[in-house]
């Protein structure tokens, strides 16, 4: 291992930042960038192919393809030529040499501590190289790759630093202080986890580490049968991102709230609006919004306090918390900022949908919906609000699906009762009213305040043939909605054509509702 800096022609190779031409990371396998920091060490020292196989690949025996393999990469990163050497010599029969001229920085004194980074201004996060626990070198690709594809699969999470895979993998097959590493790395947060195989049975852990407290914020383990390994390996990332991401943003909230208001910067005003998102009721709506509207007036062109305000004034309009009409005009302006920022921003995405679907226009809020899926497979979220235009159009069967997936990749997420809202509106409007009950049922048990629980379950009870509870149920709940009646429904709930509307509005008739 590196203890210093060391450039050679246009290169540099860094203990901790893997190698560098400029300010770009030059990429290289873990076992390629191994054999480079061991040669440019020692430069002009001849090592045999033994010594290289013991500094490289201990404890695992490998053919001499490996080694070959290595300089060939190292050799095409490097723009390096065999018969001319610059920085790698082949000796026939006697091994291998550098001859790049370096230009060290002194050592690292004994004892001394790197210099740590500054923490970006949003949340960050350093995948470690996953450990393997089989010996196996075919299954230390398994779990290379386990560690390069969460970060290609967090970096789709747009307000989330994701510290680079060559400034992780120089820490593989080593023993490390996660707090120490998050110091030098610049980071809140670490993930890292193991891979063990035995025999066709395949375990994969994974923890995510605060590392400001040390505090464990979400581990899972994962048990599968290795059949086909890519298939394996995708669905194991897939979880593990979309389970990160919720979490996170719970994190940070509580993050924010241990704050004083007056010391909050733009990320930390969002995530304390996501807080209050989550919980579904007017008083929460009103803080989030108040606190977003903070974020845009102080930092007017910062991407997600524009998309989350816009969903937040829309989905306030929807459950009548404010007005419909002031809602969705404000609402618009600050979504085609958010999209005119960063129009890759699932969040963007997502509050286009809304308003769309709040206005029918159900094509452009299916394709918004879409698009939000799109950039982010793995956003349990994304899946969620694909489900609710869908389901509102009454396409039931891709709603059901899509909100059973969001369920799948993140099934302990804040959000959940939103995941079961889409359900509830697919199984009402496809004539399944007992499960649109149960569903109904389970989303308050989660947000009891609700409203668009509260009038989808006296619907469902009313359709279902339990109207005397439907009735009873609808006099509680007018006492939270005053504004209910026949016609706020027909104005303020996104059903996107007559007939679905007819639909919804006849439950909530043998309910006991009226046009005013």
């Amino acid at each position: 291992m590196l203890d210093r800096i060391l450039s050679f022609g246009p290169y540099r190779l860094e203990p901790r930042g893997g190698l560098m031409s400029g300010d770009r990371n030059v990429r290289l396998t873990p076992k390629a960038l191994a054999l480079l920091s061991f040669m440019a060490a020692r430069p002009g020292e001849v090592f045999t192919k033994e010594e290289l196989f013991g500094a490289v690949w201990p404890e695992v025996t490998v053919g001499d393809a490996a080694l070959v393999t290595c300089i060939q990469e190292l050799r095409r990163a490097l723009g390096d030529d065999a018969r001319r050497p610059r920085y790698i010599e082949t000796l026939h029969r006697r091994g291998y040499r550098f001859v790049g001229k370096l230009v060290e920085r002194r050592p690292i004194a004994a004892g001394e501590k790197a210099r740590g980074l500054p923490l970006p201004d949003r949340p960050s996060i350093a995948v470690l190289p996953f450990d393997d626990m089989s010996g196996d070198p075919d299954q230390e690709h398994f779990a290379d790759g386990m560690s390069e594809d969460l970060i290609t699969g967090l970096s789709r999470i747009r307000w989330l630093f994701v510290i680079a895979r060559n400034s992780t993998f120089v820490y593989k097959g080593r023993a490390v202080d996660v707090r120490q590493v998050a110091r030098e790395l610049g980071v809140r947060y670490v993930l890292e986890g193991s891979v063990r195989r035995a025999g066709k049975r395949l375990r994969v852990s994974a923890q995510l580490i605060d590392a400001s407290t040390g505090g464990h914020h979400w581990a899972e383990q994962y048990d599968r049968e290795l059949d086909d390994i890519f298939a394996v390996q995708d669905e194991i990332t897939r979880s593990v991102v979309a389970a990160i991401e919720p979490r996170l943003l719970a994190a940070e909230g509580v993050r924010a709230f241990a704050r004083s208001s007056d010391d909050l910067g733009a990320w930390e005003l969002v995530a304390r609006a996501q807080t209050h998102v989550r919980r579904l009721t007017r008083f929460d709506s009103a803080a989030a919004i108040e606190a977003l509207q903070r974020a845009v007036d102080t930092y007017p062109d910062y991407g997600p306090a524009r998309s989350l305000l816009g969903y937040c004034l829309v989905f306030s309009a929807h459950n009548g918390w404010i007005d419909r009409d002031q809602g969705l005009l404000a609402g618009r302006q600050h979504i085609v900022r958010a999209i005119a920022l960063d129009d890759c921003d699932p969040w963007g995405q997502i509050a286009s949908g809304y308003w769309s679907m709040m206005e029918r226009r159900t094509e452009e809020s299916i394709a918004a919906f879409r698009r939000a899926v799109s950039l982010n497979p793995n956003s349990a979220a994304a899946h969620c609000y694909l489900s609710h235009g869908l389901a509102f159009s009454g396409r039931d069967r891709e709603a059901v699906a899509h909100g059973e997936e969001a369920i799948r990749l993140s099934p302990l997420d804040p959000e959940m009762a939103m995941f079961l809202g889409g359900i509830a509106v697919a199984h009402y409007l496809a004539g399944r009213y007992q499960e649109a009950v149960r569903y109904s049922d389970e989303l308050l048990r989660l947000r009891p305040g609700f409203h668009g629980a509260q009038r989808m379950r006296c619907a469902s009870l009313a359709q279902a043939g339990q109207v005397e509870e439907a009735r009873k149920y609808l006099a509680a709940v007018r006492l939270e909605q005053p504004q209910l009646s026949l016609a706020w429904i027909r104005a303020s709930v996104p059903y996107q054509t007559p007939e679905l509307m007819e639909q919804f509005l006849d439950g909530m008739r043998k309910a006991g509702l009226t046009e005013e």
